[in-house]
């Protein structure tokens, strides 16, 4: 009977973590498009998203990068209570958890003013840059490379399942994410930031969503 109860509980929050990794994706990707659409002087032709942290309302995307990062690193703490010691097992947790943690990171080392943005900075980059923005400028590249390493991981998995569909969304993914990010030259790397983001949230939500919805 106590064993029982036990088990029900571990299922439980095992799928509550997972569950998490369904809420990350549309909380930071809903509140940052209005963010985008509401903010005095932002334009994601020129702006990246991580200047939405600076100024006034910024506190509101410092909050969307922490807690989003959060529910990411609970989520990859669910994937490997269900999917260790299998295929993906060992890697696929860790890679998510560190695109989790990089996302923290973008969150509480917040940019410099840049680029006109918030209104009345000076255009163009700073000539210096703090030390919180130094950090913050290596967590994207920190979060965004464990999101497309960690697509080939499941695709990996997916194809030794058999799950083809499931393979060639994983494989489309990462593939897609990783063109965008080394498109040469810096024209329209706001926009394009903004869509891998977007793609790669979209990837991690259904694969949430599936394995929270399989018996674990």
């Amino acid at each position: 009977m106590t064993t029982s109860l036990v088990d029900t509980a571990a299922r439980t929050t095992t799928r509550n973590l997972l569950r998490c990794g369904i809420a990350a994706g549309p909380l930071f990707v809903g509140i940052t498009a209005i963010h985008v659409l509401t903010r005095e002087g932002f334009d994601l032709r020129r702006h990246p998203i991580s200047l939405l942290s600076v100024g006034g309302p910024g506190w509101v995307q410092i909050l969307t990068f922490a807690v989003s990062g959060v529910l990411v690193v609970a989520f990859a703490v669910g994937l490997r209570r269900v999917l260790h010691p299998g295929r993906a097992g060992t890697f696929g947790p860790l890679l998510m958890g560190l695109f989790g943690l990089g996302l923290i990171a973008g969150g509480v080392f917040v940019a410099d003013p840049a680029l006109g943005f918030p209104p009345g900075t000076p255009d163009g980059i700073p000539e210096t840059v703090s030390w919180h923005a130094a950090v913050h400028n290596v967590a994207p590249i920190v979060a965004f490379n464990a999101l497309i390493i960690v697509t080939f991981v499941f695709a990996r998995r997916f194809a030794g399942q058999r799950e083809w569909g499931w393979f060639a969304y994983s494989m489309a993914t990462g593939l897609v994410c990783l063109g965008l990010a080394i498109w040469p030259g810096i024209d329209g790397i706001s926009v394009r930031l903004a869509v891998m983001v977007t793609l790669g949230f979209a990837w991690t939500t259904a694969l949430a969503a599936r394995l929270a919805d399989k018996p674990v």
